[in-house]
């Protein structure tokens, strides 16, 4: 029987042994938590702990929460929820975002276009570091939000979020960040990153898929997105996820868990890029000494298609991946390495490896030889076709 190793937890981590009897207990409390009779406060009860819990591990007041159905959702809710209300009719009309943000970031954010706004790219190098020379010439009286996630989905790279809230606020903007990805990889904790809003997922750390929360700091007036009912104190309409916002509360009480495997999975990576660079030639580790998430390892294999290698891959049972996975099956190479500076071909031949609390040094090890004998194989053929 083939064995099978996932190495591809930024894309989505499978669900905490512990949740499995939680979930079934939960599923019990079926009731609407709007409902005000006796079936509605069962689940009632079991939102506000989640919210409580989810509160404390980002040091913020739960009722700045606002609980959604994902990061993507809550990433739209900072931008059309926040700033689509005034448009171009406001002084402050601009907006700059780092060119390695997720998609539902960037994306919104050029759509604000509609709504008068103007749309400034922050420079981020080829190894991971924002220009923040940069960000001092971009900011100025019209910019109204600044956003920067906290790490890279793709690279790893941790940026610098609280000096880039600093150098903003001093300009007189708010400060949004992504930090759907510094969930349960490092301690995150709001107040200390001096941001406005943030967004973060529970699937991204071992909770089920379906609950994403935006936290909204105290005086910001958010508009819903969803018109409808009065749910998340008018901010986000609509019957919340029970099963999914409670199995997030339960891992945010997992904080011990974390800090031990920042430094486990550290270890991990670090033996993983040490045999790679010793034993596969002509790969490069992108940002290898820079600020990094302890469980992320990005890659180029000179000569290697990116897409073959990760079929030829998970034919033999090791699940990785190209980037993100929300791009995944698109014929361009990564957005965010493309922003970064890498050329065209250098951006087709990655590789991302994302370790998570199951994986083992055994894993490491078995998925490097593999990958040795497919990368030699690969190279063997492409030198056949065309050497």
């Amino acid at each position: 029987m083939l064995k099978t190793v996932y190495l591809d937890h930024n894309a989505t981590t499978p669900l905490h042994p512990e949740l499995k009897p939680k979930v079934l207990e939960w599923l019990d409390i079926w009731g609407n938590p709007s409902s005000i009779h006796w079936a509605g406060r069962g689940p009632k009860t079991v939102l506000r702990e989640a919210r409580r819990r989810i509160a404390e591990l980002l040091g913020v007041d739960p009722l700045e929460l606002v609980i959604t159905s994902g990061g993507s959702e809550a990433n739209n809710l900072v931008f059309k929820g926040l700033l689509a209300q005034s448009g171009s009719s406001r002084e402050r009309n601009q907006i700059i975002v780092s060119g390695v943000e997720h998609p539902s970031v960037l994306k919104t954010a050029m759509a604000m276009k509609e709504y008068g706004y103007s749309v400034d790219i922050l420079t981020v190098s080829r190894d991971g570091n924002v220009d923040m020379d940069h960000l001092q010439t971009l900011l100025g009286p019209r910019t109204a939000l600044v956003s920067c996630m906290l790490a890279n989905n793709e690279t790893g790279h941790i940026f610098p979020v609280a000096e880039i809230a600093k150098c903003a606020h001093s300009a007189g903007a708010l400060v949004h960040c992504d930090a759907v990805q510094g969930l349960g990889k490092v301690d995150l904790n709001l107040r200390s990153l001096g941001v406005d809003l943030a967004t973060i997922s529970g699937h991204k750390f071992y909770a089920l898929k379906g609950c994403g929360v935006l936290f909204a700091r105290k005086g910001l007036n958010l508009k819903s997105l969803i018109h409808g009912g009065s749910q998340e104190r008018g901010r986000r309409a609509g019957t919340e996820n029970i099963l999914a916002t409670a199995s997030l509360g339960f891992m945010c009480t997992h904080v011990d868990l974390v800090t031990a495997q920042i430094s486990r999975l550290r270890s991990l990576r670090d033996h993983l890029e040490a045999r790679i660079l010793a034993e596969i030639p002509d790969v490069q580790i992108t940002g290898k000494g820079g600020s990094r998430l302890s469980n992320t390892s990005h890659m180029t294999i000179s000569g290697i298609d990116g897409e073959t290698l990760l079929i030829n891959l998970d034919v033999q049972g090791f699940a990785v991946s190209t980037g993100a996975a929300c791009s995944s099956g698109s014929p361009e190479p990564s957005a965010t390495l493309l922003a970064m500076g890498y050329s065209r071909a250098e951006a087709q031949s990655s590789l991302r490896l994302s370790l998570g609390w199951q994986n083992q040094k055994s894993d490491i090890d078995t998925f490097v030889d593999t990958l040795k004998q497919v990368t030699e194989r690969l190279r063997g053929f492409n030198c056949e076709k065309g050497c």
